[in-house]
This record gives C-alpha cells, sequence and structure tokens, in this order.
C-alpha cells in the first residue's frame, strides 16, 4: 500500500505544472484562477491537473463564493518524505565507506607508510 502512495504522488509530481502548482500553494491557499494565470493553457486542461492533484491528495479545494480555492495537504507528502531519508541514509552509509576507503589507499599510497588493515573489513 505505501509503494503504491508512493507511485502515486511521484507520478503526480512527474509534472511540471503540477509542481509548480505544489510550489505555489506552499506559500497558501489560492484560487483556482490565480493558480491557473502563470500556465500557458485552457482552464478546462488546467483543472484536469488540479483533479490529479486532488485524486494524489496532495492538494484540498473548496468553494468560497463564487470561487474555487486551493490549498496544500502538505501531510500527504510524507510518504515521499520518509522514503528519501532511507535513501538518503543508504547513500550517505556508501559514500562515507567509499570515503574511508580512499583515505585508506591514499595513506598506503604515501612512501614509507606501511599497509594499514583494509577499513572495509
Amino acid at each position: 500500500m505505501a509503494n503504491q502512495r508512493i507511485n502515486l504522488i511521484f507520478a503526480t509530481l512527474a509534472d511540471p505544472t503540477r509542481r509548480a502548482v505544489i510550489e505555489r500553494l506552499a506559500g497558501g491557499p489560492a484560487p483556482v484562477k490565480d493558480l491557473a494565470a502563470p500556465h500557458d493553457m485552457a482552464l478546462p486542461s488546467f483543472l484536469k491537473h488540479l483533479d490529479v492533484l486532488e485524486r494524489a491528495d496532495l492538494v484540498t479545494s473548496q468553494k468560497v463564493g463564487r470561487q474555487r480555492i486551493c490549498a496544500l495537504h502538505p501531510a500527504a507528502l510524507e510518504p515521499v518524505e520518509h522514503w528519501l531519508t532511507r535513501q538518503r541514509r543508504i547513500w550517505e552509509a556508501r559514500t562515507d565507506r567509499l570515503a574511508a576507503m580512499a583515505e585508506a589507499l591514499e595513506e598506503q599510497a604515501q612512501p614509507g607508510n606501511t599497509p594499514r588493515k583494509d577499513p572495509r573489513k
């Protein structure tokens, strides 16, 4: 289930228009017409992007008077944040081991140094 959720969020954010909407809404709620203004597309096409964002639960909207106001739902990004944190830890551990190995090899290459034990063991 979590993987499906993450896949949906990444697929939703793969589009630059939708990412731009998310970035704009990070600054606070906005009417649909304001969100659509910077994009060179017809309103019905833009509304399809909002629909995708709402289906992914990244954006909520409500009718206020004659306007539809959209707001970011930041909690919906938590699964991606957790996934990215796990990936960062994995890669940081790998680069730390690589750096230690490079330092050990460099030290061994210095004249007069005796070989040290392999840092990977």
